[in-house]
């Protein structure tokens, strides 16, 4: 074990020592021990033996402690874990996992906090967070009497007491070894670095109340049943604010436990560690690596029961169930939104369509009111829906799965809708536009047919041809409007705004002359058919009766009413008699395979 100094400049600019041991492999992963009030380094002594056979081990004096320098006079937390970082600095370790005792435990989670780079870990024993107004009047009251820096017997007293409530008013002869190691500590302490070091203990058990949920490394914390002042329950509430936190509560034991029962705490801390053990992964790289998956852009939205409206968007949906009808979106704990969601007994998810954009950006925002700003609904359920998505589920709560730094928010499926709109996409970080080429047709320069299958209230759109058929709207080119040729000039002489989402046929028709390429595409439309245009809306039922002339347009309408009941929609390639129907989707083989 060797033993060392770090110096680095104080907040006044004076130097300022850090005495430090160090133990155990070099090269393995680093772990910082910083003890509690009153103790020093060799408080650590159990922990050290046994860390130290699997990682490089790292035990300091905090200030005013052991061989450390005072703290000042106005002691901060920072003055402790800019200590904890000199220390790092001074050996070249460019980040550790750091473990704390009581006020250590505060200045673990200090340092993790303040200097996120510098921390892989941290684990907090024995920690204290938001005392009752009773343990808070009593530790003010312990501080203010060591302020007074009183006689030796004074001190003495106060030493007493401390272990008393450490180890028990009749302290068991098994702990009796500890308890006189605990003595001697606080006998040895400065009197002046321990009262600075208590009046910052007593009051900063809230300091980190509205931190812990941007805590960006696992953590974990430990204490036991029998502490009266660092309770399970102080300790279970840090562990549901940290997104990475976990909790362990180890039975009949007390304040010292890391000395009373150092078996069950080194056991416990170095399955932490080996937790970390893994090569770390880069959260940039990871995030640019899920980025290259391809997803749609959903808004979540729910409306909460004083009746404030709520949404975000995301792209982390999926279904779930069919049978109960479930689905499921995830929302990060550091999430402003996160608190609403995760108590939310209802919510709905808008798939948005190709042209939302607009509302994917607006509720990526912190736009005051993102609803004044977008047309939606109430779904059957309650939460407001998106006008205009591709589709929609408007669900209750089935449950709330915590999952690392996310929840996943499962819904019961109370109401859905769909429309022919195409998705909008998202991948790379960029929208996707997943209607399959329309920008590219535009720019054709060799003639086609371009046509559309346009769906509305379980109706298609069909035109009178003028020789008593029908026909499909199309056009010798996709734009623009203004063109009487192209398939928008002549949706819009039919008085109607096309809503075109995906490609649905490319065929040739030999000897049709110039415009032997046709190209079809799915979706629908917006507006009221203008009276005398020769439109007409033929429902799906009777397709196969209306008097289509062109073969062709007969046997693509008959496919598309087969994979509308079906949704199972392709994308035909060949000729006019003969081709290939290329699926967009492969459907799963076997559901749970």
């Amino acid at each position: 074990m060797a033993e060392g100094v770090a110096i680095h400049a104080g907040r006044d600019g004076r130097p300022v020592r850090t005495r430090y041991v160090r133990a155990g492999l070099a090269g393995a992963m680093p772990v910082v021990l910083v003890h509690g009030v009153g103790m020093a380094l060799e408080a650590w002594e159990p922990q050290i033996a046994v860390l130290s056979r699997h990682h490089d081990v790292i035990a300091l004096d905090m200030p005013g402690h052991g061989g450390s320098s005072l703290p000042p006079a106005d002691a901060r937390l920072s003055d402790y874990s800019d200590a904890v970082i000199a220390v790092l600095d001074h050996l070249d370790i460019k980040a550790a996992v750091v473990v704390g005792h009581s006020m250590g435990a505060l200045v673990a989670l200090d340092t993790a906090l303040a200097h996120p780079s510098r921390v892989r870990g941290v684990a907090a024993l024995n920690a204290v967070f938001c005392r009752t107004p009773e343990q808070r009047a009593a530790v003010l009251a312990r501080a203010t009497a060591l302020a007074g820096e009183g006689s030796a017997a004074s001190r003495e007293e106060s030493w007493v007491a401390a272990v008393r409530r450490w180890f028990g008013a009749d302290i068991p002869p098994s702990l009796q070894t500890a308890a006189e190691r605990v003595s001697g500590l606080l006998a040895a302490c400065d009197p002046v670095g321990y009262a600075r070091t208590y009046a910052l203990f007593a009051s900063s058990d809230e300091v980190h109340r509205e931190r812990l949920t941007t805590l960006a490394v696992p953590a974990l914390f430990m204490t036991a049943d029998g502490d009266p002042n660092s309770t399970p329950a102080m300790s279970q509430a840090m562990a549901r604010l940290a997104p990475r936190g976990s909790v362990e509560i180890l039975p009949g034991e007390r304040h010292m436990m890391n000395l009373t029962a150092p078996d069950a705490v080194n056991g416990r801390l170095l399955g932490f560690l080996d937790g970390l053990a893994t090569p770390a992964v880069d959260p940039k790289a990871f995030r640019q690596a899920l980025g290259a998956f391809l997803t749609g852009v959903t808004v979540v939205a729910t409306r909460t029961p004083d009746g404030e409206l709520r949404g975000f968007t995301a792209n982390s949906f999926s279904s779930v169930s069919l049978d109960p009808p479930l689905i499921l979106v995830c929302i990060a704990k550091t999430a402003s939104s996160y608190p609403v969601f995760s108590a939310a007994g209802h919510f709905a998810v808008s798939i948005l369509a190709a042209h939302q954009k607009d509302v994917s950006a607006l509720f990526a925002s912190k736009a005051a009111d993102k609803f004044a700003a977008s047309q939606w609904h109430p779904g059957p359920a309650g939460s407001p829906v998106i006008d205009g998505a591709s589709a929609w589920f408007d669900c209750t709560r089935q449950d709330v799965v915590e999952a690392g730094d996310h929840v996943i928010l499962i819904g019961r499926v109370a109401g859905f809708g769909t429309s022919p709109a195409a998705p909008l996409g998202y991948c790379r970080g960029a929208y996707v536009d997943v209607g399959l080429g329309q920008e590219a047709l535009a720019r054709r320069d060799e003639p086609a047919r371009v046509g559309a299958i346009l769906e509305r209230d379980g109706a298609v759109l069909l035109v009178e041809d003028g020789r008593g058929g029908l026909e499909l709207p199309a056009g010798t080119c996709l734009e623009p409007p203004a063109n009487p040729r192209s398939l928008r000039g002549a949706l819009a002489r039919l008085g109607i705004e096309g809503e075109l989402g995906f490609l649905f046929a490319v065929f040739e028709t030999p000897g049709a002359g110039e415009a032997s390429v046709s190209i079809y595409y799915r979706g629908g439309f917006a507006g009221e058919p203008r009276p005398g245009s020769g439109a007409r809306l033929v429902p799906l039922a009777e397709i196969a009766d209306a008097p289509v002339p062109d073969a062709a347009v007969r046997a693509m309408l008959a496919r598309y009413v087969r994979e509308r009941s079906e949704d199972t929609f392709g994308i035909y390639v060949g000729d006019a008699t003969r081709g290939t129907v290329h699926p967009l989707a492969t459907p799963a083989a076997t559901a749970g395979a």
